[in-house]
């Protein structure tokens, strides 16, 4: 079977104007994060948003190699949320609802081009499924820990560090303005699980 003929090429189609959404849906949390004085949160999902941005270019790629003419149009019907609205602790729970169907997604689209003997294709499904979950997890993680109140602060003290400049304390919780370069907390880098 070539591919310009396949059910997987309509998955990559769908896979790649997911990831784009997921990309813009992401760039929106990050600039509520930064808008609210979250920088350091900012800057670890700016990494998600660079990572779907990828995702998108890779499945991208197949897309081109299906036909070696211009493909004008691949007419997909499917579904995508829009969910999120400006409430950063929520989009954050919404972020990882939206990261755990992808998973799901692209587990059986790499089944779907497995069957019609797409196996380094069904092979990038299974990879960016496992990208998915790690990013699931950050977002589970983050909306835990702001939905908790536990971001700055900590049961135990732990070591904290400022992104602007790179002072460093120790403490159960991290300071409001950074004594030495006078950045606000949001700048202090987080503590994360994967961490």
């Amino acid at each position: 079977m070539k591919l310009i003929d396949s059910k997987t090429l309509l998955n990559l189609a769908k896979s790649y104007a997911g990831e784009m959404q997921a990309y813009a849906r992401y760039r929106f949390v990050e600039y509520g994060a930064r808008n609210e004085g979250y920088n350091a949160m900012a800057e670890v999902i700016d990494k998600v948003v660079y990572n779907e941005f990828n995702h998108a270019r890779m499945l991208y790629t197949f897309i081109q190699q299906a036909s070696n003419k211009t493909i004008d149009n691949i007419d997909i019907c499917s579904g995508y949320p829009f969910r999120e609205k400006w409430n950063l602790v929520e989009n954050l729970k919404l972020a990882a609802e939206d990261e755990a169907a992808e998973v799901r997604t692209y587990k059986a689209y790499a089944k779907t081009a497995k069957e019609e003997g797409f196996e380094e294709i069904a092979a990038l499904f299974e990879k960016i499924a496992g990208v998915e979950t790690c990013h699931q997890k950050l977002f589970d993680d983050l909306y835990d820990q702001m939905s908790t109140g536990t971001l700055y602060k900590k049961e135990k003290s732990v070591k904290w560090k400022c992104s602007g400049c790179g002072y460093e304390a120790e403490g159960k919780e991290a300071w409001d303005t950074c004594p030495l370069c006078k950045a606000k907390q949001g700048f202090v880098l987080l503590k994360l699980a994967s961490d």
